[in-house]
């Protein structure tokens, strides 16, 4: 779009389009379209979701459809949103289907990965299919956690437009799941029921605080 997004080779491709950001933002419910085009450019996003149908039966746009047409092309591709069942998923891949986009939790209730039991087994029984995180992320740090699971990107809207500051918000989003993204490339620790230490310290020397070293003589 407007501003490349770092992502150090990163890529990922859909519907024969090669695309940088892994941040994909909603257009509904922005204060003004000036606040639109400001948080798409603050967050690197390239692509913009637009509930046409319900826009267009509104007999007003308010020039949304006109900031997305700037940034935008239109592709020939269908992203189905679904739960995070796996049956379901896997019936949406056999009717062709190139991508799925499973929630996080119910659309626009900000609880974020409300089953990530479900979205990790999703990713890792569909491991060659592009995932993307849609509905109920409502803070930076979900969208992080999306993207650590393996998640190939996610969509925000209520989060990011009903914010506070929608700008300082999708610029927040933009950054969590670039971080997100390099964690998981880079490789988690896997998680342990007990304590292991950094630096392990039996059987070994300890120099205590304030101790003098004893002195050949």
């Amino acid at each position: 779009m407007h501003r490349e997004a770092l992502v150090d080779g990163d890529g990922w491709t859909v519907a024969g389009v090669t695309l940088r950001s892994r941040f994909l933002l909603g257009s509904a419910g922005y204060p003004s379209p000036q606040v639109l085009r400001e948080a798409m450019r603050a967050s690197s996003t390239q692509v913009v979701t637009v509930g046409l149908k319900r826009t267009l039966a509104s007999g007003s746009d308010n020039g949304f459809i006109a900031i997305v047409r700037e940034a935008l092309t239109e592709q020939d591709a269908i992203w189905p949103y679904c739960t995070d069942d796996l049956v379901t998923c896997r019936r949406l891949l056999d009717v062709g289907c190139p991508v799925l986009m499973p929630w996080g939790a119910p659309i626009g209730s900000g609880q974020g990965l409300a089953n990530p039991l479900a979205l990790r087994t999703l990713r890792a029984r569909l491991p060659d299919t592009i995932l993307i995180v849609d509905a109920g992320l409502g803070a930076p740090s979900h969208a992080a956690r999306a993207m650590e699971l393996g998640f190939d990107a996610v969509l925000v809207n209520s989060a990011v437009a009903l914010s506070g500051d929608p700008v300082r918000m999708a610029r927040a989003f933009g950054c969590a799941v670039q971080a997100g993204r390099d964690g998981w490339r880079a490789g988690l620790i896997p998680a342990q029921d007990f304590a292991v230490a950094s630096t392990p310290v039996a059987g070994q020397p300890v120099l205590l605080g304030g101790a003098e070293p004893a002195g050949n003589g």
